[in-house]
C-alpha cells in the first residue's frame, strides 16, 4: 500500500519461525521483511522482477543488494504486527538507494538504508529510462 512521501507500506506478522527461543526476532528475520517490502514497493509501481530477469540470457536483468546499513532499536515479539515501510531515495545510473523503516504502531523498531545495484552478467547494468521512470 503507497502511503504518504511516496512511502510504501507493507504489514508483516511475526511468527515463531520468525524469533529466536526468547520470542524476540531473530535479527536475520528482519532481512526477510526488508527484502518483501522492497520487492512489494517495486510491485506497486508497476516493476516485475521477473519480466526483468526473462529467462536468464542476455540482458536479463536483476537487483542486488550492494550495501545496507541497520539499526536496531527495539525487538519485536512473536505475534506482532508489524509495518515495513519503504521509501525510495537516490536514483543513480546503475544504483538506487531505499530507506527503511519497520514499525510496530508508531514505535520505530528498526532502521536501514539499502543500496541495490542494476546487474547484468554479474556486472552493474544502466538503468533502461521505462525503469528509471516508474521508480
Amino acid at each position: 500500500m503507497m502511503g504518504t512521501n511516496n512511502s510504501h507500506h507493507l504489514a508483516i506478522r511475526v511468527y515463531y519461525e520468525d524469533t529466536d527461543f526468547s520470542g524476540v526476532v531473530y535479527h536475520a528475520s528482519y532481512l526477510r521483511f526488508l527484502e518483501r517490502g522492497r520487492t512489494e514497493t517495486l510491485r506497486a509501481r508497476g516493476i516485475d522482477q521477473a519480466a526483468l530477469y526473462g529467462d536468464g540470457g542476455a540482458g536479463a536483468l536483476s537487483f542486488a543488494v550492494r550495501h545496507m546499513k541497520i539499526d536496531w532499536l527495539k525487538p519485536a515479539r512473536m505475534d506482532d504486527v508489524v509495518s515495513v515501510e519503504t521509501q525510495i531515495g537516490a536514483i543513480k545510473g546503475a544504483s538506487l538507494t531505499l530507506h527503511q523503516r519497520i514499525r510496530r504502531g508508531e514505535e520505530i523498531l528498526m532502521t536501514a538504508e539499502v543500496l541495490v545495484a542494476l546487474v547484468a552478467d554479474g556486472k552493474p547494468a544502466r538503468m533502461p529510462p521505462a525503469l528509471r521512470a516508474k521508480l
